[in-house]
């Protein structure tokens, strides 16, 4: 089952940015995911497939509340 992910989530990567942080926040989604390095705030765009298999786990889930 694949994991879903929304916006805002803070991820963890299996690798270390050059800055040192390893968390990652998800600022678009899409076939392409882009995330910023919670860091330094450097911003990287992932194929969805890339990043699914390098994301370790999520820190914080932004779980957005159904609208009635």
């Amino acid at each position: 089952m694949p994991k879903t992910f929304y916006l805002g989530d803070i991820v963890e990567m299996k690798k270390q940015h050059p800055c040192g942080s390893k968390e990652w926040e998800i600022i678009r989604l899409g076939a392409d995911i882009k995330i910023k390095c919670c860091g330094c705030g450097r911003l990287i765009m992932l194929e969805r497939s890339k990043f699914e298999k390098d994301v370790k786990k999520i820190i914080k889930q932004n779980i957005p509340e159904e609208k009635a």
